[in-house]
């Protein structure tokens, strides 16, 4: 599952705990993450749960726009997520995220999320650049 994705759930955490997420730089603006769904991901109705895909969705836009700004950390503001079709257990899920909009402060990204090529939902949302230096890297 690698093809130059790089795992960036390598520290003990909610993403790593969550199974991890893998991300590979495209351009200068774009950016891919993929994870796989397994069993912990499911809700009741045998899919992937909601919570699980905007977990996904919020790390791999955040890994986006932390690396568009040479690595200096950056937080969510806002995060609008379209839900549009389920995944299962075993499937891949791939995002792609563009960054649309750059200032000093924030960053601006839209994503889709895919599986075996049909999308499976939808997103926008903005992070904030965070320029104070004692934040951990």
């Amino acid at each position: 599952m690698s093809d130059n994705f790089e795992q960036i759930s390598t520290k003990s955490g909610f993403m790593k705990h969550n199974g991890g997420l893998l991300v590979k730089k495209l351009s200068e603006n774009e950016f891919q993450f993929k994870a796989k769904v397994t069993s912990n991901h499911l809700n009741r109705a045998g899919i992937t749960h909601g919570g699980y895909i905007a977990s996904i969705i919020d790390a791999g836009c955040g890994s986006a726009a932390h690396r568009s700004v040479d690595n200096i950390p950056c937080v969510t503001i806002a995060l609008d997520i379209k839900f549009i079709a389920p995944t299962k257990e075993g499937d891949e899920i791939l995002g792609t995220v563009t960054i649309s909009k750059k200032t000093k402060s924030m960053i601006f990204v839209v994503c889709n999320l895919e599986c075996d090529g049909r999308l499976i939902a939808s997103a926008s949302g903005v992070w904030k650049i965070l320029r104070n230096k004692s934040f951990p890297k």
